[in-house]
């Protein structure tokens, strides 16, 4: 299924899945709580999401209900929707990222959590090991951080003056804050000096930009839900800085971003409906390995390139995955 054909999917959905409400369903079907950031940073996996549940033989008010809930890439209100569905009683609770599954982990030790893109689900506390979660949680992984040495080497391929990096990255979210690390070390390992550029609300992402052009020459840009919600505000304040950029999804290319490298973020979320199945069929989540992502895409937008005089190697064209013209 192409991206527009999921967007189209999830406008629909997202229309009907309030009405699907325990009020209305209550006793009667399982109901499945989505714990999302944003429509806008998660929305077309989450129609994915759904679209697998459907080809599974799931179809909403049939002999499921959903309900999806945004926390507006805020950590507080992500708890209180986790402990919203508790309340309700749902059979799971999806959660995208690692502040959406650690808020769900904290309400409750009982409801089977799914997690979709966690960084690191055992040092997060939600698993015990990938093999043998051992509680109530189960999902997939996206080893992000453990490829962020990857883009900085990505990253200086194209832009070989560096040798100031920035990197963007909420740090509200644990998972940012240990990319940051990894990040950090990676670049000191190629003799760059790494300069952390911290916000916690999309109100400070202007401001870190200020004189950022004659302090850095490149900037790595974490995975993030409320970074990914404001990356039309970043893609613009990047290129006007005229700074080479990569990031860890293909979102940011499509709309002018120079290039990412980073896990398949659409399959997860079509392979993360198979866990639920499975939950919903009768199998406990902590019999249920944590799975790795097998696919990472590289994509480059070329047009983008040019705009900031860049040559892209064709050696690493030749690896992309997705070129854009």
């Amino acid at each position: 299924m192409r991206r527009r054909e999921f967007i189209t999917l999830f406008g629909g959905a997202a229309a009907s899945w309030p009405l699907a409400a325990p009020a209305q369903q209550a006793g009667k079907l399982p109901i499945i709580g989505v714990l999302g950031a944003t429509p806008s940073a998660q929305g077309a996996w989450i129609a994915a999401f759904v679209q697998r549940l459907h080809e599974l033989g799931w179809i909403e008010g049939r002999n499921l209900a959903i309900e999806c809930r945004w926390s507006q890439g805020d950590n507080e209100r992500a708890s209180e929707i986790a402990v919203e569905f508790v309340r309700l009683q749902v059979a799971v609770i999806v959660s995208p990222g690692t502040p959406a599954s650690i808020a769900a982990k904290r309400a409750t030790s009982t409801i089977p959590i799914v997690f979709l893109g966690l960084t690191d689900p055992v040092d997060a506390g939600l698993a015990a090991s990938l093999a043998r979660p051992g509680g109530n949680a189960t999902g997939l992984s996206n080893q992000n951080a453990d490829i962020a040495s990857k883009r900085v080497q990505l990253l200086r391929e194209v832009s070989r003056g560096m040798r100031r990096l920035a990197i963007l990255g909420n740090v509200d979210n644990p998972a940012n804050v240990e990319e940051i690390d990894f990040v950090r070390r990676a670049a000191r390992t190629l003799g760059l000096d790494p300069l952390t550029l911290e916000i916690r609300r999309a109100q400070e992402i202007a401001s870190v930009f200020e004189g950022l052009k004659d302090r850095v020459e490149a900037l790595y840009v974490c995975l993030d839900p409320l970074l990914n919600s404001n990356r039309i505000r970043i893609n613009t304040l990047v290129l006007a800085a005229r700074l080479p950029t990569i990031y860890d999804v293909r979102d940011f290319v499509e709309i002018g971003g120079l290039m990412s490298y980073g896990p398949n973020l659409a399959s997860l979320f079509l392979r993360g409906a198979d866990f639920v199945d499975k939950i919903l069929r009768g199998t406990q989540p902590a019999d249920i390995p944590v799975e790795q992502p097998t696919k990472f895409d590289l994509v480059i937008n070329r047009t983008t390139a040019k705009t900031l005089g860049l040559t892209i190697p064709e050696s690493l064209l030749a690896l992309a995955d997705e070129v854009i013209e």
